[in-house]
């Protein structure tokens, strides 16, 4: 039997990178096993997840996202490549439309064009949601912030929001060292208090402009970036008072602008493409 050959695309947010292909390519594949043989770094292209674009019914483009264990996703990245990707092969001619996201959520998407190319892309991701139940977390009361917990024999204060995905804040005065990352991030994600478990973000303050992250992401592991992460970081400080309601979060692997606002989290940034080639399955 000859293999099957599998147009992708190589692209990344913020250093947050995806193999993207496009869901004629693979019908009636499991996607969830060609998310965990796709980004296998070793052995795969390697990525921080898989993006399956196609036409929607809805909308002109519709997303889905798996992370390397398989798991589905919404990703906050991910959508400012797939939003590039529909632009530039014709989904749509309009600089402005909607993606079709996990649990049909339609996010809005504005792409900004330089000299006839894109140079950033803005998404409007949903209102945060607090509630531990909508997260979801086991916790009493209406919210989760500055709540005491004690991982791996590290005490520390938590907040926590769904920004489309399950986000775990810690706001320090520094970022964590190696050891302090890897010794609580996991066990965090992992926690019992997190059913469908979580990502962890580590965040300073670094004025009233300005957040700087470590990321370490559900179903993946430390990335340079996440989008529904800085959401998270940007919604949380600015609820907290410490910064403006347009705030830039700074990750290993870029900034993105994150607004408050009452319709959604406005997000903006680039995605760029890095290579395409031909898979083989």
């Amino acid at each position: 039997m000859s293999p099957q050959l599998v147009p992708f695309r190589k692209m990344e947010g913020v250093g947050n990178d995806f193999v993207l292909i496009e869901a004629d390519a693979v019908q009636g594949r499991d996607l969830s096993e060609l998310a965990q043989r796709l980004c296998h770094r070793p052995f795969g292209i390697g990525a921080d997840g898989l993006l399956v674009v196609e036409r929607g019914t809805r909308t002109p483009v519709r997303m889905r996202m798996f992370n390397p264990d398989g798991t589905e996703d919404f990703c906050g990245n991910g959508l400012r490549c797939a939003a590039r990707f529909a632009y530039e092969h014709g989904y749509t001619s309009s600089t402005e439309f909607a993606i079709e996201t996990l649990g049909g959520q339609s996010v809005p998407v504005q792409i900004h064009l330089r000299e006839g190319s894109v140079d950033a892309i803005t998404t409007v991701l949903p209102p945060p949601r607090f509630h531990p139940r909508d997260i979801p977390a086991l916790a009493d009361g209406e919210v989760i912030e500055d709540f005491p917990i004690t991982v791996a024999g590290h005490s520390l204060r938590i907040a926590c929001v769904n920004t489309g995905t399950t986000h775990t804040v810690i706001f320090d005065a520094t970022l964590p060292d190696d050891a302090l990352f890897q010794a609580v991030s996991p066990r965090l994600e992992t926690h019992p208090m997190f059913p469908e478990r979580t990502s962890v973000l580590w965040a300073v303050v670094a004025s009233r402009d300005e957040v700087r992250v470590r990321i370490w992401e559900r179903g993946v592991g430390e990335t340079l970036g996440c989008g529904s992460g800085a959401a998270a970081v940007g919604v949380l400080a600015h609820r907290a008072g410490w910064t403006e309601p347009e705030v830039s979060v700074v990750s290993p692997g870029g900034s993105l602008k994150v607004k408050s606002t009452e319709s959604g989290i406005v997000l903006t940034g680039q995605a760029n493409t890095l290579f395409e080639g031909v898979f083989y399955l």
